[in-house]
């Protein structure tokens, strides 16, 4: 199943609470986003950055 561009992929609860609260509220708001600024983000680890990269890979994305 392809990730949906319009909602935040299966994250654990703490980072996609980190997600909505730095302001982004769907996958495709994460493209171009510095991995290292994510990463700073509390609640935000490197199993939840891998999960979002993949996601963003399917739609030929990235994180920046």
């Amino acid at each position: 199943m392809t990730a949906s561009l319009d909602t935040l992929p299966k994250i654990g609860a703490p980072a996609t609470r980190a997600l909505h609260s730095a302001g982004y509220q769907a996958l495709r708001d994460l493209a171009g986003v510095p991995r290292a600024e994510l990463a700073k983000l509390h609640g935000m680890g490197p199993k939840a950055l891998a999960i979002i990269q993949s996601a963003l890979e399917e739609h030929d994305l990235s994180l920046g």
